[in-house]
């Protein structure tokens, strides 16, 4: 293969990743939005208080984050056995298929408690497609990139998580703006998530079009030669957790920072600015905060990830957890002056300081693990910290700010940057290492 047709394909396969996890993102975080905004009063008794009725809507949406470590269990076995695209088919997919299906959900002044039932068992599964998605997209991205370039286009496998975002807000707000509010709350608030039926149509292009990765390919190639029928191959993912126990926990603490602050930005900021009475902005004007923060994230993350491949990852990484420890303490102040411009700001800056971290990631947790058990090894990392981080992190932060005060939300992405930082001091620099 030539070096024009090399870049090539690696532009396909870097792009197809980036379509792929940015639908697959957009799918879970569309959740996350109606979680705030429409599940309390479409899925669930309306003789509760409001602040009730919002913390169990954020309770569903923690059960996705559950399933995730699932989802890598199963996936990443799979994916070390079989490669890298055929998992990533089935998981995007699954994505799309239960997506869908919550659009057409009836509500509980349909069926009752069928209703919430239903809409936990679709979470659940959207759970274990985005816990497989991840490490399938990242690899195919990253371990097919020239190890120089690694960072840099590992970021279009995490760009999917902002673009996701962005998709997911459009999507209501274009809706919400075309019909009457109880239009929206009766059916508007449906159509997006039936849109997300495309993802299948990108899963099959994946199947199609795209080869598995050169280091899954050099991996199948050595099991033939040691192919031994009287031999039993353990599990990819008791391998990796044998081998690698600590440094999958460390990886899992690295990603605390990112989940906590993250989710809070674009769910709890919205929920905030709704029902604080100092900020009482509407639906729209939150929802376009969080938008315009995510586009900025986009471009961040990648210059962030290039900048990585030249000064290393844990450098840029620190940096990032540093200045998302303190951004805390400025966020809510911003929020609220009711100022939509300072939100944005505000927003938007917690999410710069994210993508510093979230960025380098791919190419991060790809290097920390040898490819036989590197799906397991990375999935399991990044769906750990993924739980523990991102599951409550809405919840918490609602319970906090109404018993305690809001400068405890800030205490709180404080601890979890602190916890991520502590976890970096006892993990090498990998940039640039061979796969």
């Amino acid at each position: 293969m030539t070096v024009s047709s090399e870049r090539k394909n690696m532009r396909k396969v870097a792009l197809t990743s980036l379509a792929g996890t940015s639908i697959e993102w957009y799918d879970f975080f569309l959740y996350g939005t109606a979680a705030a905004v429409v599940f309390p009063k479409a899925f669930f008794p309306q003789d509760l208080p409001p602040m009730v009725l919002l913390v169990i809507s954020f309770s569903t949406f923690a059960v996705g984050f559950i399933a995730r470590p699932v989802g890598g269990v199963i996936f990443g076995h799979f994916g070390d056995r079989v490669g890298r695209k055929r998992t990533l088919v089935v998981a995007l997919m699954m994505m799309g298929a239960a997506t869908t299906l919550i659009g057409l959900l009836p509500t509980y002044g349909t069926i009752g408690v069928a209703a919430p039932l239903l809409l936990v068992l679709l979470r659940f599964i959207q759970g274990l497609a985005i816990g497989g998605q991840w490490g399938g997209a990242m690899l195919l991205v990253t371990e097919s990139a020239p190890a120089t370039k690694r960072g840099w286009y590992g970021a279009y496998a995490q760009a999917g998580a902002p673009v996701g975002v962005i998709l997911a807000n459009l999507a209501f707000i274009g809706v919400s703006m075309n019909m009457s509010d109880d239009a929206f709350m009766s059916w508007g608030w449906r159509l997006p998530f039936v849109a997300s039926i495309a993802l299948i149509g990108i899963s099959l292009y994946v199947q199609l079009r795209l080869e598995d990765t050169e280091a899954f390919k050099a991996l199948q190639a050595s099991r033939k030669e040691d192919d031994n029928p009287t031999t039993v191959a353990p599990s990819p993912v008791i391998e990796a957790l044998r081998r690698y126990p600590r440094r999958i926990m460390l990886a899992a603490g690295a990603f605390l920072s990112v989940q906590v602050t993250f989710y809070i930005l674009i769910a709890f900021t919205v929920a905030y600015g709704l029902n604080s009475p100092t900020v009482n902005l509407s639906r729209d004007a939150m929802l376009t905060a969080v938008l315009i923060a995510a586009g900025v994230m986009v471009p961040t993350q990648f210059w962030f990830s290039g900048l990585s491949d030249r000064l290393g990852r844990k450098k840029i990484y620190r940096w990032g957890a540093i200045l998302t420890g303190l951004w805390g303490f400025a966020l809510f102040p911003l929020i609220d002056t009711g100022s939509l411009p300072l939100i944005i700001l505000g927003i938007t800056l917690g999410m710069t300081f994210l993508g510093m971290q979230y960025g380098p990631q791919a190419a991060y947790f790809t290097e920390l693990f040898t490819t036989e058990v590197r799906y397991s090894g990375a999935s399991l990392g990044y769906q750990i910290g993924a739980i523990i981080g991102g599951a409550l992190a809405p919840t918490i932060a609602v319970l906090l700010w109404n018993e305690l005060g809001i400068f405890f939300v800030s205490l709180y992405i404080l601890l979890a940057a602190g916890l991520t930082l502590w976890s970096l001091s006892l993990l090498e620099e990998t940039g640039g290492r061979e796969l």
